[in-house]
C-alpha cells in the first residue's frame, strides 16, 4: 500500500467519526496526518478510542485496522475497541449561526482562497448545535477531486489563524460515501464558493 493509499484510508477513518470524537483531538488528528505523521496518529487514535469508550461498527473497524495496523498501531489495542452503541450523536444542524455568513471573517477568507480552486468543487458551511446547548460551531463541508488530506491541513490552518482553535473541517473525496452526519449538515448548509468543478451528486 502507497503513502497515499494509506493517508486517504485514515482521512475516510476520520471522517466517520466527526460524529464521535471531540473537535479538540479530530481536528490534531487530522493535522497529524497532513503534517506526515501518521504515526503518531496510529499510536494516539486506538487509545482515545478505548479510553473514552468510543464504539466503532463493523465496516469501521475494518477500516481502523487497515490505515493503521501498517503504521504500528497495537494490534491490541485496536482489536479491542469497543462496538457502537446505539443512539443519536446528540447533533443537530442550522443553516445559521452567530454570525453573517456572508460578511464573517472565515467566509470571506475561505472565499477566497478556495474560490476557482482547481479540484475543489463545493464549499459550505453549516452550524452544529449540540445537546449540551452550548455556542454552535461551524463544520465546513468541502467536495474534492483533489488531495483531502492536504486541503483539510490547509482549510484548518487558516481556520486557526482566524481565530478558530478546533476547527471542525470535512472535506469529501468523491470517491467516499457521505455518513449520515455529512449529510445532515449539508441539508441545512450554505453555500461559502464554488472552485472549478462541478459538483459530485451527494444525498
Amino acid at each position: 500500500m502507497t503513502d497515499r493509499e494509506t493517508g486517504l484510508l485514515c482521512h475516510e477513518l476520520l471522517l466517520r467519526l466527526a460524529d464521535r470524537i471531540p473537535a479538540e483531538s479530530l481536528w490534531r488528528y487530522r493535522d497529524w496526518l497532513a503534517g506526515g505523521a501518521e504515526e503518531v496518529l496510529a499510536v494516539s487514535l486506538p487509545k482515545q478510542l478505548l479510553r473514552e469508550r468510543i464504539g466503532l461498527t463493523d465496516t469501521e473497524h475494518r477500516l481502523l485496522s487497515e490505515a493503521l495496523l501498517p503504521l504500528g498501531a497495537d494490534p491490541a489495542a485496536v482489536s479491542a475497541v469497543l462496538p457502537p452503541e446505539s443512539g443519536s450523536d446528540g447533533y443537530s444542524f442550522t443553516a445559521s449561526g452567530p454570525t453573517d455568513d456572508t460578511g464573517d471573517s472565515e467566509t470571506l477568507v475561505l472565499g477566497a482562497a478556495l474560490r476557482g480552486r482547481a479540484g475543489v468543487h463545493e464549499v459550505r458551511g453549516s452550524w452544529r448545535h449540540d445537546s449540551a446547548n452550548t455556542l454552535p460551531t461551524r463544520v465546513v463541508l468541502v467536495d474534492t477531486s483533489g488531495d483531502p488530506v492536504e486541503l483539510t491541513g490547509e482549510i484548518q490552518r487558516v481556520l486557526r489563524a482566524l481565530g478558530n482553535h478546533t476547527p471542525l473541517v470535512e472535506v469529501l473525496p468523491e470517491e467516499v460515501e457521505p455518513t449520515d452526519y455529512h449529510g445532515r449538515a449539508r441539508t441545512a448548509s450554505n453555500l461559502i464558493c464554488t472552485g472549478n468543478g462541478a459538483s459530485p451528486a451527494r444525498n
